[in-house]
């Protein structure tokens, strides 16, 4: 699906888009990726509207962190 340069990219993402989240949000972390990897998916190659995605995924997440 993906060729490892754009899965380094994608991880990298997340990773920062996450960069703030304690480590026992997995939940959150999941769905922020889904929403990276759907929108990548749907062929978004753009790093800062993934970024944005991403962090409108971790703004509208259901979590008790925020």
């Amino acid at each position: 699906m993906f060729d490892p340069e754009m899965i380094a990219l994608l991880r990298a993402i997340l990773n920062e888009v996450c960069e703030d989240l304690p480590q026992y949000e997995t939940g959150v972390r999941a769905h922020v990726a889904s929403k990276i990897l759907e929108a990548a998916t749907r062929g978004e190659s753009s790093i800062e509207n993934l970024k944005r995605i991403g962090k409108a995924a971790l703004a509208t997440a259901p979590t008790m962190w925020r």
